[in-house]
């Protein structure tokens, strides 16, 4: 092995870089999404928020939470298990604040998803 290695050798030369851009369509199992936001007229630490959710959830295929503003934020799951405990599981709060949800329905609206 020590051979191999004493043999390698760097080269200083420049080589051309490829860059491909492909517009990737993922499409979207709206059965694994829901819609949340929390009753409150202050903002919401997203990284604490975050945080506890996740780790109060205890989720097998674990989940994504982005913040869609407006003081919404989506929650992308990976099994039918992990959402269907977390709708269960209601009523959930982060910092004393009520987390309301809504199970995204095929081709709703993010920002227009009811959530009374």
């Amino acid at each position: 092995m020590e051979d191999g290695i004493a043999n390698l050798k760097i080269h200083d030369r420049l080589e051309e870089v490829w860059a491909v851009e492909e517009a990737v369509e993922e499409e979207v199992d709206h059965d694994y999404y829901l819609v949340g936001c929390f009753l409150t007229a202050q903002m919401v630490n997203f990284q604490a928020m975050k945080n506890t959710l996740v780790n109060v959830w205890h989720l097998i295929g674990g989940v994504v939470i982005s913040d869609l503003e407006e003081k919404r934020f989506l929650f992308k799951f990976y099994h039918e298990v992990d959402i269907e405990r977390v709708i269960k599981g209601a009523p959930w709060t982060f910092n004393n604040h009520l987390l309301i949800i809504h199970r995204l329905l095929e081709n709703e609206d993010l920002m227009e998803a009811p959530l009374t």
